[in-house]
């Protein structure tokens, strides 16, 4: 496989991580059947995807990456959906993952 589809994988992953932790709390606790089955698909696609895009990109830059952006967009769901607006200190802290994503994609490259 090439690099674009570790990538592809990748932006599979985040986008299905997203999905699954940004409805995680509509579970109410795995109590409600529909979004609790929901969920488990959307995570256990996202760590299908996580996988095959590690085959591919080095195991660090991968979840650094994952990590990063499903942090950062799983805070502006709860914003949006929620109204749960993070204080300074959560917005220093998604900033700096921001920064350290940015630079581990540009600087931080490993062969």
């Amino acid at each position: 496989m090439s690099n674009f589809s570790g990538y592809i994988f990748l932006i599979l992953a985040i986008i299905l991580g997203i999905t699954s932790n940004g409805y995680l709390k509509s579970t109410n606790g795995f109590t409600i059947l529909a979004p609790t089955i929901f969920c488990i698909i959307s995570i256990t696609a996202c760590i299908f995807c996580l996988s095959k895009a590690m085959d591919i990109i080095p195991v660090g830059f991968t979840y650094a990456t994952y990590g990063g952006l499903t942090i950062t967009a799983v805070t502006l769901f709860g914003v949006f959906k929620y109204q749960q607006i993070p204080n300074i200190y959560g917005i220093i802290g998604i900033s700096l993952i921001i920064i350290g994503v940015i630079l581990l994609n540009t600087l931080g490259k490993t062969n």
